[in-house]
């Protein structure tokens, strides 16, 4: 197979594969072969529903045909007058992959550059197989999404490659449990060949329901290059690799102390191994087993001494695995216990098996404080036991058979394949009988199995950190990594399944072979196989050559085997000394519990074979976990489907999707009832979008995070707030006859803003200060990888500073309801509006794309074609940088605004905390003691309108205690921009002494603003609309008892009156939507005909 190299120079960022279990093996190279023959047909209808050519024969004429004769177009849609996510999301998708953006040559599109400079490429992280993805495959894709979106943004040329794992222990876990459950039969009823053929339509199945997740999920991923993890090419790389470690000597075949999982009949690793500690008697149920098995129990029983002395006659020992007795081959004590010393070099002998066993003193093995201080060694199952065997020179035996039955070993025949379980309560009776017994973990055994050397990849990995060469994130992450790698042993990468790449090793035997040592062969085939027997055979100078066979190993590859190799077999390394030109990779994010499963294996193989770190950076975010800060697990019924947040699902389908589950009868009612408990009216929609950032903003939590559904909720309620916003923004733009300027490169708001900037109210000028920050903020969060501070920038710029502030200040203006909104006044702060809601879209897009996309258009729309050539997407848009935000930050202006909104909130609070509606006017008063609050400049007299406005004043009185009544009204009369002021407000500007001031405040309802500024109610003026609000209350009780009985007849008329309004609408719209509309109809009916559509 020919390698094929990109030779870009690429920035690259890797992300994990999801899976936590293990290979299993095909029958034979031929049958991989054909497997992946299947494979290179079901992935391209995995990847699309639809055949799409190459990003080379697209072109941009959307009416180009697909295979199903219709063409993705562009969405054009009416901003409706509320959001709604689905209608929101509907066709973006299909069209910006048929425009080919997603693609590295989707830079090329309008208004980017034709050949960038820079590149980036990302590894999408591989799903397993075995189901549908969870929230947290959402969460890695909403992060990764965020990042390719925004390095596209900033120009470079982004290919995000997408694929699967095939996650062999898992797989084929799952899918016996689906045959045995649909079939009532096992793998070794139908045989390897017809299983192999099952677990590849699971993989189908559950291939295109993950694919169509990814794409619901808005992961804008290169489809193009789909690969799976046993295809031809990572196979080719895989198998190549091994070869290479092979006859480097780096992999080696040993018989070692394994954990082997009865259930699944396969070695696991270390790390693989869940550990429970077990405090107290506890049932738990195994796998295979109808019954619970007791845990926590430690069972004492005897050894009786050979030829005692003194007054020990026998040694009682503890152990909570009473089964094993029948594997123990010593006892051990520590030398130092005074309590044993006259039994050093002595003999027990085995209360069942009638054996002599030695006593051993080991101080490794034996704590003198826990128990008798007496240990039973039991090497075959036992890690510890199996270190001390080692010490000691014992014989080491294996009593169990692979599915946790007893073998010929265990010196009872009545026990020999009984299970483990049933045989502890026969051996409890046995020593019960012989007066032995005195009263009330994944298993290990002995295996064959293959090894890889890690001592040098562990030390160069050490070091790599160490050096910087590779930087951990978050940082507390790197005293586990130096942690783990410095106690790690040697790799296992053996599995006894069915499924997965077979280890391309063959064993030679032939006729006349005097030694016993095995023979062994690594090679691509069992040809190439043969050709190294044929030389090997030669080299012995037998002639003629004897009689042979080869037959090739039978296990499989560890899954994470292939996984790590990702950084280099995902660009097309073929396994070879030819490394792509576009390795290392920048960086890989993931969650932190797999940093050693993968990402550290990753480190190790990719660097010997390459001799370079294949990342810069580890970024590692939290595991999810539910609400109450539960594990996700199907029997809990806490596993969340990211398509049931986005689309929303009820209850009964929740349960139905539990009832048609793998889970065993009590699990299955067990997790419907914490379903019920948990999402008793099911899950509402929220949307994509909303789904993203919430995951996204989530990241802050380190550790852990608590999905809570209502969070989310708050994010949806948050693209409505941005909805609404470009609502009432395209409506004035229209009313007041405003064209966007739009284009592919940000526009210079200094630039932009040239003619307008002396202008700009101080409004106009906050609002720019805080969008400086923001933008700011947002470009230092990607750049530290620290995402959640850009999601909580834009989220407080867009509804605290431009909806909660910088609206509601503009509205007289854009109304022209206010004192000196003239033309330049509209025509600057349009520009303003402009430009934070063409920054405010860049910014969010990253984070939400779909919502991003359908108001971006709006402003397209409006924007003047001829000047500028408009992008066809946001997504090729540049993202805004601080540099051209810089010149508009200002802290004075900031002070400025700070001082005017806490006397509107201040005047707010004292209407809620007396329950004054705003709507109701009232005269107030502000205490001043600072001449700055008075001079000409300061933001009280400059804005002295917009805040009487805003707090719904009917009189503002000034106590004044440093400024004279007649210096400010000659202030007043003397500035033009005050001219007709002193008619609505009434001024007051006296000398108090303090205690007429004193007096004054014991009369008012009043809040602090600051010491030398307070704002204040009379209480006259509270009491005297209180007892109105009461009357009115009174007199509309009144009223409604009068007119209960016409109630119905009012809700006929009302009804009608509806329908009739709905008709003239819907006539209304038909109008607007034809295309002699715009052409026939007067500029002054379409604002009127504008108006009533919004409203």
């Amino acid at each position: 197979m020919r390698c094929s190299h990109n030779t870009s120079d690429r920035f690259i960022k890797l992300s994990r594969p999801r899976s936590f279990t293990h290979q299993q093996r095909l029958a034979t190279g031929s049958q991989l072969m054909s497997h992946h023959s299947i494979l290179r047909k079901v992935i391209p209808k995995l990847a699309r529903g639809y055949s799409s050519s190459t990003a080379e024969n697209r072109d941009n004429n959307d009416s180009i045909k697909t295979s199903n004769g219709k063409a993705p177009l562009k969405p054009k849609r009416v901003l409706a007058k509320q959001y709604d996510p689905a209608k929101v999301e509907e066709g973006w998708y299909e069209w910006w992959e048929y425009k080919g953006f997603f693609g590295a040559k989707g830079v090329t599109k309008e208004g980017m550059d034709e050949h960038p400079k820079k590149t980036f490429t990302m590894l999408s992280p591989p799903p397993n197989v075995t189901g549908d993805l969870h929230i947290g495959h959402a969460l890695t894709f909403s992060i990764q999404d965020s990042l390719a979106r925004w390095f596209r943004m900033r120009g470079y040329s982004v290919s995000w490659i997408p694929g699967t794992d095939h996650a062999g222990i898992g797989t084929q876990s799952v899918v016996e449990r689906h045959l045995f459950k649909e079939k009532s039969l096992t793998r070794h009823d139908i045989g390897r060949e017809n299983f192999i053929k099952q677990v590849w339509e699971w993989r189908k199945l559950h291939g295109d329901q993950i694919i169509k997740q990814m794409r619901r999920l808005g992961a804008s991923l290169d489809w193009d290059n789909l690969f799976f993890t046993m295809d031809s090419q990572r196979s080719k790389a895989v198998i190549n690799a091994f070869i290479r470690l092979f006859n480097d000597g780096m992999i080696y075949r040993d018989t070692r102390l394994v954990n082997w999982c009865c259930a699944l009949g396969t070695v696991i690793s270390d790390i693989e191994v869940d550990y429970e500690t077990i405090s107290k008697q506890t049932f738990l149920d195994i796998p295979g087993r109808d019954e619970k098995v007791e845990f926590g129990v430690l069972h004492n029983f005897a050894y009786p001494i050979v030829e005692p002395c003194g007054d020990i006659k026998e040694l009682v020992v503890a152990t909570t695995r009473l089964e094993t007795i029948l594997g123990d081959v010593a006892l051990a004590i520590h030398p130092d216990d005074p309590r044993y010393k006259s039994l050093h070099g002595k003999s027990v002998i085995h209360p069942l098996l009638n054996r002599v066993l030695p006593i051993v003193c080991d101080p490794e093995l034996v704590d003198t404080s826990f128990g008798t201080g007496v240990v039973k060694v039991t090497p075959g199952h036992d890690f510890d036991d199996y270190a001390c065997a080692k010490r000691h020179r014992l014989p080491i035996v294996n009593i169990l058979n692979k599915d946790g039955t007893l073998n010929e070993n265990c010196g009872i025949s009545t026990l020999m394949n009984k299970d483990r379980f049933d045989a502890r309560k026969d051996i409890i009776c046995r020593l019960q009988e012989l007066g032995y017994y005195r009263g009330k973990r994944i298993d290990n055994e002995m295996r064959v199995a293959r090894y890889i050397r890690c001592r040098d990849m562990q030390l160069r990995a050490l070091e790599d950190v160490e050096k910087g060469e590779i930087v951990i994130k978050p940082s507390y992450h790197v005293d586990e990594w130096n942690r783990w790698l410095g106690n790690i042993q040697d790799w296992c990468i053996s599995r006894q399944l069915w499924w997965g790449h077979q280890i391309p090793a063959y064993n030679l035997t032939y006729e006349g072979q005097k030694s016993a040592e095995e023979i062994w062969f690594a090679a691509d085939s069992m040809s190439e196989a043969d050709k190294l027997a044929k030389e090997y055979l030669l080299k012995l100078n037998l002639s003629p050559i004897p009689n042979y066979a080869l037959k090739q190993d039978e296990d499989v590859l560890d899954t994470w085997f292939s996984s790590a190799l990702l950084p280099l077999s995902s660009l097309n390394w073929c396994g070879d000394h030819n490394i792509p030109v576009n390795y290392p990779t920048n960086i890989i994010e993931t969650g932190f519990d797999i940093l050693f499963f993968w990402v550290a294996r990753m480190n190790m193989l990719c660097t010997y074979f390459s001799g370079r770190p294949p990342f810069k950076e580890i970024l590692l975010h939290a595991m999810i976990r539910d609400a109450q800060g539960r594990k996700m697990s199907k029997s809990l019924g806490n596993v969340i489907d990211p398509l049931h947040v986005i689309d929303g699902v009820t209850l009964n389908e929740l349960r139905l999707n539990v009832s048609k589950s793998n889970l065993s009868k009590s699990e299955i009612e067990k997790s419907i009832k914490n379903l019920t408990r948990e999402f008793p009216q099911g899950i509402k929609p929220c949307g994509t979008d909303a789904l993203r950032f919430g995951l996204v903003n989530y990241t802050r939590q380190t550790r852990q995070i608590n999905m809570d559904i209502t969070y989310i909720k708050t994010i949806q309620h948050f693209c409505n707030k941005i909805w609404n916003l470009f609502r009432f923004s395209n409506e004035r733009f229209d009313a007041l006859h405003h064209t966007t300027h739009i284009s592919a490169d940000f526009i210079n708001p200094t630039e932009f803003l040239s003619s307008s900037l002396s202008n700009l109210t101080l409004i106009d000028q906050y609002i720019l200060s805080r969008l400086s920050i923001t933008v700011a903020k947002c470009q230092e969060g990607f750049e530290n990888l620290e995402l959640y501070e850009a999601t909580e920038a834009i989220r407080s710029f867009i509804i605290e500073d431009l909806c909660g502030i910088f609206l509601e200040f503009i509205k007289p203006v854009l109304y022209g309801s206010s004192e000196g909104s003239g033309i330049k006044t509209q025509k600057s702060t349009l520009e303003v509006l402009e430009i934070c809601l063409n920054s405010s879209l860049r910014l969010l897009h990253p984070f939400m794309p779909f919502i991003t996309e359908e108001l971006w258009q709006t402003l397209v729309e409006r924007s003047n074609h001829m000047i500028s050539k408009v992008p066809d997407s946001i997504i090729i848009t540049k993202y805004p940088r601080k540099e051209d935000f810089e010149r508009f930050k200002d802290d004075k202006v900031e002070e400025d605004m700070k001082t005017i909104l806490s006397v509107i909130h201040a005047s707010r609070s004292l209407r809620q905390n007396n329950d004054i509606p705003q709507g109701i006017q009232l005269p107030f008063i502000l205490w001043i003691d600072d001449p700055k609050f008075l001079d000409e400049q300061s933001p009280i007299v400059r804005f002295v309108a917009d805040i009487r406005n805003f707090i719904k004043a009917s009189e503002i009185r000034v106590i004044s205690l440093g400024k004279s009544q007649v210096n400010l009204f000659t202030m007043f009369e003397r500035d033009s921009r005050y001219t007709g002021l002193i008619a609505i407000i009434i001024w007051f500007f006296e000398k108090y002494q303090d205690e007429q001031t004193s007096r004054l405040l014991g009369n008012s309802e009043v809040s602090l603003v600051t010491p030398n500024l307070k704002v204040g109610i009379p209480m006259s003026a509270i009491v005297e609309i209180q007892s109105a609000l009461e009357s009115s209350a009174t007199d509309f009780t009144k009223k409604k008892a009068k007119e209960s009985d016409t109630e119905s007849e009012k809700l006929q008329k009302l009804t009608k009156k509806v329908e009739k309004v709905t008709n003239d609408l819907e006539m209304l719209r038909e109008i607007i939507g034809n295309t002699s509309y715009l052409e026939k109809v007067p500029e002054k009916i379409k604002e009127i005909d504008r108006f009533v559509m919004f409203y």
